[in-house]
């Protein structure tokens, strides 16, 4: 697999959005969410189909509670504005976990750090390159 960086002719905000634009499932959108735990941010990563749990998610994590970051913590955390957060090269260390549904498919669509730009990888790629932990994000 390249990873080669596709540029889409429209935005590409959403995971539908995404979809739609590449002719793919939206399962296979890895949408890139930033949350904040006590002020600090983590990383999501979930599939397009997903809405993340986040009472699952902060239990998983044995804290009280997964708030969704503004956008100023997702820039000064990740370098990147909400709507185009890449899973990787983030401006600071963010603890990262990743939606174990984003395994069912062969080519993972993310965002490439800008609304418009995307780029393909495998499960075990996005793993690899992201240091992140899997998890179930949504009930089944």
């Amino acid at each position: 697999m390249s990873g080669e960086i596709t540029i889409l002719e429209d935005s590409a905000r959403s995971a539908r959005e995404a979809a739609d634009a590449l002719g793919v499932e939206v399962g296979q959108i890895c949408s890139s969410l930033i949350f904040a735990v006590s002020n600090k941010p983590i990383l999501i990563l979930t599939s397009g189909r997903h809405r993340v749990d986040t009472e699952l998610v902060a239990k998983h994590l044995g804290v009280s509670s997964l708030d969704r970051a503004d956008a100023d913590l997702v820039r000064s955390a990740t370098g990147f504005a909400i709507g185009g957060v890449a899973p990787i090269a983030h401006a600071t260390a963010i603890d990262t976990y990743i939606d174990g549904a984003l395994g069912e498919h062969s080519i993972i669509w993310a965002a490439a750090g800008h609304p418009h730009a995307v780029f393909p990888t495998s499960f075990t790629e996005l793993v690899a390159i992201t240091g992140g932990k899997v998890i179930e994000v949504a009930e089944q």
